[in-house]
């Protein structure tokens, strides 16, 4: 298996028989209104292009998963690329009217803990808490996924979330091989963070059973957080090791 990491929370997971795109935000640079203008600079996102390669990594895309409804995880650009090519769409069953009315191709839909036949293997939709506080309310449902293809690595795709019971339960019982996490300990210009704070990324990664993937870096304007200071954090507690902190544009073999 292998992960291309194309920017943000977009990724691809490809396998010798599927190619499954995660979260399209594919448009241009500053295609998107500031997500907070008083707490950090207000420039418009995505901050950063899509890397060269993703047009090719994206040609061959056979499935997509879509965790919520952000621009930041299904943008404009990435509703028409997966309309244009009728790629069959994975979400969860409180964002299925919505993206059926954006004219995706919904095939399946996942309540939370109910496990799925998935391509083979089975997928299971984890919930997911998208922030501290009163502002997980305001940010609405978000679904983490669990997947295992046969003869793969199981992965566990979290999404946009802080540290929770059920993503505890996600790595203590469900044990992925791969976990990834949303590292950016984003803001808006009111209340708590929306992501992990670094003590619950260190968290997040000391539990794990197996590789961390990190993203949802360096590529919106309330995403603080930079690779280098997520880097020192897990050197100074031994957990680099287990980490994969990806470029934009690069892959991850497991």
């Amino acid at each position: 298996m292998k992960i291309h990491h194309l920017r943000n929370a977009t990724l691809v997971i490809e396998t010798e028989e599927h190619v499954i795109l995660v979260d399209p935000m594919l448009g241009k640079r500053k295609t998107i209104a500031p997500f907070t203008i008083f707490r950090y600079k207000p420039k418009r996102n995505p901050l950063v292009a899509l890397p060269k390669n993703s047009r090719e990594i994206l040609s061959n895309v056979t499935h997509c998963l879509i965790t919520h409804l952000h621009p930041d995880h299904i943008d404009k650009a990435g509703e028409v690329f997966l309309r244009r090519k009728s790629i069959p769409v994975i979400c969860s069953t409180k964002d299925e009217k919505v993206l059926q009315q954006r004219g995706l191709n919904i095939v399946q839909t996942l309540d939370y803990w109910e496990p799925q036949p998935f391509l083979g293997g089975r997928i299971i939709g984890i919930p997911a808490r998208h922030g501290y506080g009163f502002i997980a309310k305001l940010m609405g449902n978000v679904m983490g996924f669990h997947i295992e293809l046969p003869n793969q690595k199981s992965i566990y795709i979290s999404s946009d979330t802080i540290f929770t019971d059920d993503v505890q339960k996600a790595l203590i019982e469900l044990k992925p091989d791969i976990a990834t996490v949303a590292c950016g300990t984003a803001r808006l210009d009111i209340g708590q963070p929306l992501l992990m704070r670094m003590n619950d990324i260190l968290k997040f990664t000391a539990l794990a059973p197996g590789k961390v993937f990190a993203n949802h870096l360096e590529a919106l304007n309330h995403c603080p957080t930079t690779r280098e200071e997520l880097r020192k954090a897990l050197t100074e507690n031994n957990l680099l090791s287990k980490v994969a902190i990806p470029s934009d544009g690069t892959s991850v073999d497991y």
